[in-house]
């Protein structure tokens, strides 16, 4: 068997990295008096503000969902794995590309502005919150969508077939069958979406518009960037770490209760979908989630080759830190995952502190680590360092999710025939479980990659005026009103981030050699 310890020593280095963080910011704030850190007029609408884009957020993500979920859950027809797959895409999508891609269609200068200009109607206002609600629905659309569609799919087609011999359909079927998943599955997707919108910074800081539409995430960045008030971010950062740990805890503990029961894994046939009416309503969804994912995405790849050529030097040079640091975090990550991975096939509760990640923000761990650090060197000269530890840390949750599985999956498999043969230790690894996790490191490799690549997050607060990450670059020319260098630095950043997950993760699909 693999020894656990070092599964061991690798979960308490997690812990004592998202841990530590979180006892300096109390710290902090308890010194300067927790009856002095009153909780201001701006942190209350900060407060309110989180609460109302995380709400409406999730429930538009997740209702728009139904329709687009249900419509690939009932039909077949080419190219429905490649649209499945875009749907995950979104997800590795650098969040400053994606913003950059909304502007371009529903900017002021936007394609949709451009339309309507045609009928002499005003432009559209993209900043604010039906700004943020836009871009979070982007992102969360596919995901909400994705854990729907497991849902239906779990339906037994035996079901189906039975609904169809009692002459159920239309309502009569979805009353019967589908609400009820759809009453099992939504809440569990609605606090997941809810708990993300709740961390989100880079959304907010481009299309926030202002104080009216400032959230405990960006309020923590301005006490700290702006106004350099340590004990207002800490304080500010304790109720962002509780806002969250809480929605994370209720998402974490949701029962999703009893499936519908068990089936043959038959072909699911949709006797109640036949109708001329159900599948020019599933076109209709299918289509325009489609519209909706790809517009801004060719957008920007069309305006970022125009602006290719006014990409300034420090743009290329930002492009070779992010570099560094995503593979400096892709590194650390798999140094961190792979031990703990291991160490969970025979622990499982191991896997629950490296799930951790889950519900820390980056913020946070940036504040306290700035307070951990500032007595001793300057923070800094510490950015990248900082910023690869906890682009590390926030990816680890899903290479851990990945990984474990497969581990435990060839335990299960060939385990005894290891034991058999005396497969122990180091051998036991290099010729049984890390060969059978190829595909899943390359995979947790190249998210983690892609992810770091595209994070515009605790860098925000370390800044160095003379040296930047690409999507720090990038927000500093959307701020400059250099649209076109900027869209010409998020295609750049766009095929960066593509191509570190692509070449980690086909490494992985490669056969693996005797």
């Amino acid at each position: 068997m693999i020894r656990s310890w070092p599964g061991f020593l690798a979960a308490g280095l997690v812990l004592l990295s998202l841990i530590g963080p979180l006892i300096a910011v109390f710290l902090r704030a308890g010194e300067a008096g927790f009856s002095d850190l009153s909780f201001s007029a701006a942190d209350q609408a900060a407060l309110r503000f989180s609460l109302l884009q995380s709400f409406l957020s999730a429930s538009l993500s997740v209702l728009l969902a139904i329709p687009v979920s249900r419509a690939l859950a009932r039909r077949r027809f080419r190219g429905r794995a490649i649209l499945i797959t875009l749907l995950g895409a979104p997800f590795i999508l650098p969040v400053i590309v994606a913003v950059m891609g909304l502007l371009a269609v529903f900017g002021r200068s936007g394609i949709l502005s451009d339309l309507l200009a045609l009928f002499g109607l005003p432009p559209v206002q993209i900043y604010g919150l039906h700004g943020v609600v836009l871009a979070h629905v982007f992102f969360n659309l596919p995901l909400a969508t994705r854990i729907l569609l497991q849902a239906w799919q779990d339906i037994p087609a035996e079901r189906f077939r039975l609904a169809a011999s009692l002459n159920l359909r239309g309502w009569q079927s979805f009353r019967v069958l589908e609400a009820p998943m759809l009453i099992r599955a939504l809440p569990g997707a609605w606090l997941v979406i809810f708990a993300l919108c709740l961390s989100s910074f880079a959304v907010v800081l481009v299309l926030g518009g202002g104080p009216k539409a400032t959230t405990i995430e960006l309020a923590i960045y301005q006490a700290f960037r702006f106004d350099f008030d340590l004990a207002r971010a800490a304080m500010l950062a304790m109720v962002q770490t509780l806002l969250v740990g809480i929605v994370a805890l209720v998402a974490l503990r949701h029962d999703a209760g009893q499936a519908l029961g068990g089936g043959l894994d038959r072909v699911v046939q949709r006797w109640d979908a036949s109708t001329a009416v159900a599948r020019a309503l599933d076109a209709c969804a299918l289509f325009l989630a489609t519209a909706f994912l790809i517009l801004p995405i060719a957008m920007l790849v069309w305006d970022g080759l125009l602006g290719l050529a006014q990409l300034p030097p420090q743009v290329w040079a930002a492009l070779r830190i992010s570099t560094i640091v995503a593979l400096s975090s892709t590194a650390l990550c798999l140094a961190l995952a792979v031990p703990i991975a291991l160490g969970a096939v025979r622990h499982p509760r191991l896997e629950a502190v490296g799930l951790l990640g889950i519900v820390s923000s980056p913020l946070v761990l940036g504040t306290g680590l700035f307070l951990m650090t500032h007595p001793f060197a300057n923070p800094i000269d510490l950015a990248f360092a900082v910023t690869t530890l906890v682009n590390a840390l926030m990816a680890l949750p899903f290479a851990l999710r990945v990984l474990v599985p497969a581990l435990r999956q060839s335990e299960a498999d060939f385990g005894r025939l290891a034991d058999t043969l005396d497969l122990r230790g180091w051998a036991r690894l290099r010729y049984l479980l890390l060969p059978r996790a190829r595909r899943p490191l390359g995979f947790a490799a190249g998210l983690t990659a892609a992810l770091s690549m595209g994070d515009l997050g605790v860098i925000a607060l370390f800044a160095d005026p003379n040296r930047a990450t690409l999507p720090l670059q990038m927000f500093r020319l959307m701020s400059a009103y250099r649209m076109e260098a900027a869209a010409g630095a998020g295609l750049l950043l766009l095929f960066s981030s593509l191509a570190l997950f692509w070449i980690f993760d086909r490494g992985g699909r490669g056969h693996v050699e005797a």
